[in-house]
């Protein structure tokens, strides 16, 4: 990449992606700073992400949150394959690197055409899947289906939620967070890393920061938990899914 070369890494799944820290951390993502400018290293490590497929240990982590705390990386997980497919260019042609994660369970489980038309996607920008006004669902990834499922749910008891795409993580658009949150006063954000360290939290401190005197609710946060992503007989206990989305929304609906 420093020769002026745009490599494309994939590596099988993200819990194989550790051994690869030092040379990600220490050198890709700091190549800009160290020559002064000089140099950069316009690469990309793709590898799919999250759980969802009922696989053994290594197979199902979700170390976004990791990745966003690295300065000189940028860090992106797209929803969908036109998503994907805008996205996917653009962290090839940015000029820094670019973790690019892959929800493993869209892989077979998300369709649509996708205009091959060579047009990327911004890397700094969230995508607005859903508008409404009493509630705001943030996510990312492979969450959307479970986010919309219960924005569906909501809206046929006449609940207007808005559903933002975080897609990329690093750099963050939190001014479309902080439009989304200003208008409806709500926020839940559904991730399913661990709770602990997560990136819903960064969202969260952000909001407050910029936005406290919005919020007519705390802010609620449905995530895995802290534990190890567990084996496939109890991972449904693990993942975040409608219900429990379901029940962070009506808790801070029903806020006084």
């Amino acid at each position: 990449a420093a020769q002026g070369f745009r490599p494309v890494a994939e590596i099988q799944f993200t819990g194989f992606i550790y051994p690869a820290i030092d040379q990600l951390v220490n050198h890709a993502s700091r190549l800009r700073t160290r020559t002064r400018g000089r140099l950069s290293c316009p690469m990309v490590v793709r590898s799919p992400a999250g759980g969802g497929i009922r696989a053994i240990e290594h197979h199902s982590e979700s170390p976004e949150a990791m990745f966003a705390h690295v300065p000189g990386l940028r860090v992106v997980i797209p929803s969908s394959p036109a998503r994907a497919y805008g996205l996917l260019l653009a962290a090839i042609r940015d000029p820094d690197p670019v973790v690019f994660l892959e929800p493993t369970r869209l892989y077979r489980a998300a369709r649509e055409e996708v205009e091959d038309d060579g047009a990327a996607l911004p890397l700094d920008r969230c995508f607005v899947l859903r508008e409404g006004g009493d509630i705001t669902f943030v996510t990312w990834g492979a969450m959307t289906k479970e986010t919309l499922a219960a924005a569906d749910t909501l809206a046929g008891e006449g609940i207007s939620v808005e559903v933002i795409d975080v897609a990329t993580l690093k750099p963050l658009d939190s001014d479309s967070v902080l439009e989304s949150v200003a208008k409806t006063g709500r926020c839940v954000i559904v991730h399913e890393a661990p709770l602990t360290g997560g990136f819903g939290a960064e969202i969260a401190a952000r909001i407050a920061e910029r936005g406290l005197i919005s919020l007519l609710a705390p802010i609620e946060r449905v995530t895995g938990w802290d534990t190890v992503m567990p084996l496939p007989r109890l991972e449904q206990h693990y993942l975040p899914d409608e219900a429990r989305i379901l029940a962070a929304a009506r808790r801070i609906l029903a806020y006084q």
